[in-house]
């Protein structure tokens, strides 16, 4: 886990031009080339949020990244218990946290983490003007599926790779 100095320089910004997203390497090509050549282009289109990690206030460097955009979930695609508890709408809104990375330099530091946080912390408040009943993500391969279990993320029944985090638990985190 990084000091609490290290999280107190830490800042999560919309991304800009001047973030160098040339030097950003997770060690996973489709996040590393996500963020180099669509991520501006994406959110240009408003088609999804990127958000970028930087150290301290100007900083340029991108230690870390997510993503997030507007989602709807087919109610019948949530496990049973939980599908009761919502509106019976053929579509659910979520808010999707398409992408997360973390620099290969910077791992171990907790920066994922912070950033899951900051994204949920982000989703919540947003649900608020614009309705979401869970935050979704894909998990990409085996190291995102656990990253995201432990957070308590509920893989949906039908598609293992895909998990979500009712909006009340996320709620929770943060009263």
């Amino acid at each position: 886990m990084g000091s609490e100095r290290d999280r107190s320089s830490w800042l999560i910004e919309p991304i800009a031009k001047r973030h160098d997203r040339a030097a950003f390497s997770c060690g996973k090509e489709p996040l590393d080339r996500y963020l180099k050549t669509q991520a501006g282009q994406d959110a240009r289109r408003r088609v999804a949020a990127p958000f970028v990690m930087v150290e301290g206030a100007g900083g340029t460097a991108v230690l870390g990244y997510y993503t997030l955009s507007a989602f709807g979930i087919d109610l019948g695609a949530l496990p049973a218990e939980t599908a009761k508890r919502l509106p019976r709408y053929p579509i659910v809104p979520a808010t999707l946290l398409g992408r997360l990375a973390v620099h290969r330099s910077h791992g171990g530091r907790g920066l994922g983490e912070f950033l899951l946080m900051d994204a949920l912390d982000r989703a919540l408040r947003q649900s608020s003007k614009i309705a979401a009943a869970a935050v979704v993500v894909d998990a990409m391969d085996g190291d995102a599926w656990r990253f995201y279990d432990h957070f308590d993320f509920i893989p949906f029944p039908d598609r293992r790779d895909r998990l979500f985090l009712p909006m009340t638990v996320v709620k929770r985190l943060f009263t």
